[in-house]
């Protein structure tokens, strides 16, 4: 029998990847929030993990971990051809170069901490929200999707700001923007789980789908097993 996926499913998966990718191209820009600076991927990010606690929910680990495996590989693409783009030699009239290089012509060690943490971050997202299900019997959603956010973010920070910002930032000024970053991201979920909720009981009641991981192997790698 072949594999089908429902058209929410499909949505969620196709919002997941936008999300990530604009994160990173919104990476390169920092922004002012009253006293705080952060960079103006937080303006989406945080977005990825709510969509990530919506398929987990719903359909499961396994889902989760094909959309992730997904997500990689569109923003592996992106940073590619962005990185063939700025070393192709731009038209002798064109007076874009500057601000298009930097954009998209990202350090390597930022390629590698965004994807790793990238990595590292949903994983552990999904697999906290997807235990913490088996073990509330599917109750109480708000706290589980707020504890895996901060799991999750916090596996993403560790990794991201001391590979791509260690020995440029002083590290009490390297943690200072990890603990703010996981703070904030946190508070975001906090502020948005009305809409969350609402959004995951529709897909469940649309798709007639409650999926519990009774059974599931957590390896990563088996993208194969969806």
């Amino acid at each position: 029998m072949k594999q089908k996926v429902s058209v929410s499913f499909m949505l969620l998966g196709i919002l997941f990847n936008v999300c990530l990718i604009a994160a990173n191209l919104l990476e390169t820009k920092v922004i002012q929030l009253g006293p705080i600076s952060v960079t103006a991927g937080l303006l989406v990010f945080p977005i990825s993990y709510i969509i990530n606690d919506c398929v987990v929910e719903v359909y499961g680990y396994r889902k989760a971990r094909l959309i992730i495996w997904t997500g990689f590989l569109m923003n592996f693409i992106v940073v590619g051809l962005g990185l063939i783009a700025v070393n192709i030699p731009s038209a002798p009239f064109w007076e874009g170069a500057e601000h298009f290089n930097f954009i998209f012509g990202l350090a390597p060690r930022i390629v590698v901490a965004s994807l790793s943490a990238f990595l590292v971050g949903s994983f552990l997202n999904a697999y906290v929200m997807s235990k913490m299900k088996i073990w509330s019997a599917g109750k109480n959603f708000s706290l589980r999707a707020i504890l895996s956010t901060v799991v999750g973010e916090t596996g993403d920070s560790i990794l991201f700001f001391p590979i791509a910002f260690g020995g440029i930032i002083a590290w009490p000024d390297l943690i200072t923007m990890m603990l703010v970053q996981i703070l904030l991201k946190t508070l975001y979920e906090i502020l948005v789980l009305p809409l969350t909720i609402r959004v995951v009981n529709y897909v469940k009641r649309i798709d007639q789908t409650d999926t519990f991981d009774s059974d599931v192997s957590y390896n990563v790698l088996k993208i194969n097993e969806i």
